[in-house]
């Protein structure tokens, strides 16, 4: 999911516009220049710019002015072109925060990025979710920390409404599925589900068949789906777009029918489920979209009555496999400034504030849970900090021309009907760059 990467934890409405318009720098920041280059100053590069972007600069300002420490901040809503410009310019900033661990990798084996197993404390590093740590990894060392992290197999509904009608959370796949079927007798669609985002339409999709290739298949088939050591149209892939199908697809599944998916923006999908009747029960996506632009605000406003979640369950009720991401922090210019914001950044104290706010889940799985602002936010998290299996979001880490080209352009031919699953599946394997 390419685009919810270049914006790292930020979500809002105006998510597309903020590709487009955003610029380099913020208040408190001071533009492109070289400030890796300047030995008083710490600069920290990273992709995020929306509210997200005042809130991470006032968590490390805050422990910056308390070590005498000044900071630049250099946010760019075009991460990727900027950072690799700007380190094949030999300008490199001293911290930067990758929203796809593929770049970051790149970094490391091009010798510019900083081995930090003498960086940042072990004890910081081991107390987080093993799944994102390992997407900081290359070639069995740590290049980069999860600063944050976002969970994408989440399942919201209507909590009184779900409960009015006696449905029961499902604890497995096949409960999931048996429920669905529940719902559709009832004659209530069961899911609502959109994958329009502008540029980046189709990535939601991808989410999909990357949950169910997690769930049917455990995390070590999965990264090698992922790495492309078995093919795209593997027939584990297959099996997984088929229950795609089943449970989406399928007609009287899916508010507004089949044809309206590619063109129902994926922030606003859900809500049809707050309409009296509920217009759906159940609409799986990542934890950004339940803040201001995406679910409405009279629900937002009463989040804990209103709001319930359910992760994507496991083959078996023992199997708590969950999708993510995060935003993984890299050192290049390995000053002693630098190293002491990283050890904060690893460290339990860091995002205190911002979680009390909106949109910030913690990768330490001792982080306070009394600082997230609801029980929700609180349930999300133990979703991470509990699971069997975190992994990272297969689409981040494939090749550009798959990742955010052929596997979200496929999709939405398939979805839309232009093309079958087998077919979409097969153009996608096709369009994998020769090693």
């Amino acid at each position: 999911m390419r685009i919810r990467k270049t914006l790292g934890t930020a979500f809002t409405v105006g998510l597309i516009s903020v590709l487009a318009t955003g610029c380099l720098s913020e208040p408190g920041g001071s533009g492109s220049g070289g400030g890796g280059d300047d030995d008083d100053t710490v600069e920290i590069m990273y992709g995020f710019t929306d509210s997200s972007s005042g809130l991470f600069q006032a968590e490390i300002n805050k422990f910056a002015e308390a070590q005498g420490i000044n900071v630049k901040f250099s946010p760019t809503p075009d991460f990727n072109t900027v950072i690799t410009t700007r380190i094949s310019g030999n300008n490199k900033p001293d911290i930067a925060i990758f929203p796809q661990p593929g770049i970051m990798a790149d970094f490391a084996r091009s010798g510019d990025l900083t081995d930090l197993g003498t960086v940042v404390d072990p004890a910081s590093v081991s107390a987080m979710v093993p799944g994102i740590v390992d997407a900081g990894k290359v070639d069995g060392k740590q290049f980069a920390v999860p600063m944050s992290l976002n969970i994408k197999s989440i399942v919201f509904y209507p909590k009184q409404e779900f409960t009015a009608a006696g449905y029961q959370v499902p604890d497995t796949l096949d409960g999931l599925i048996a429920l669905t079927d529940q719902i559709k007798a009832t004659g209530t669609t069961p899911w609502c589900f959109g994958i329009e985002a502008g540029p980046g339409t189709g990535w939601p999709a991808t989410d999909w068949i990357e949950n169910l290739m997690l769930i049917q298949n455990g995390p070590e088939v999965y990264q090698q789906w992922v790495n492309h050591e078995i093919p795209f149209n593997a027939p584990q892939v297959v099996a997984a777009a088929d229950t795609m199908n089943q449970l989406l697809l399928t007609d009287g599944n899916v508010n507004g029918g089949r044809a309206s998916i590619a063109s129902n923006n994926f922030a606003t999908a859900a809500n049809p489920m707050f309409d009296t009747p509920p217009g759906c029960f159940m609409y799986r996506q990542g934890n950004f979209v339940a803040r201001s632009g995406g679910f409405p605000d009279n629900v937002l406003a009463d989040i804990d009555n209103r709001l319930g979640v359910f992760p994507m369950p496991g083959e078996t009720a023992a199997d708590k496999p969950v999708l993510g991401g995060g935003d993984l922090a890299g050192v290049f210019n390995n000053t002693e400034d630098s190293k002491k914001i990283m050890d904060y950044m690893a460290s339990t104290d860091f995002g205190a504030d911002w979680a009390k706010q909106e949109g910030f889940l913690s990768p330490r799985t001792d982080f306070d849970p009394a600082n997230y602002p609801n029980e929700l936010t609180r349930e999300l998290a133990k979703f991470a900090y509990e699971s069997t299996a975190f992994v990272f979001d297969g689409s981040d880490q494939m090749p550009g021309e798959v990742g955010s080209g052929s596997f979200w352009a496929q999709m939405v031919a398939w979805i839309s009907g232009s093309e079958d699953a087998k077919t979409a599946l097969d153009n996608i394997e096709a369009s994998w760059p020769a090693s």
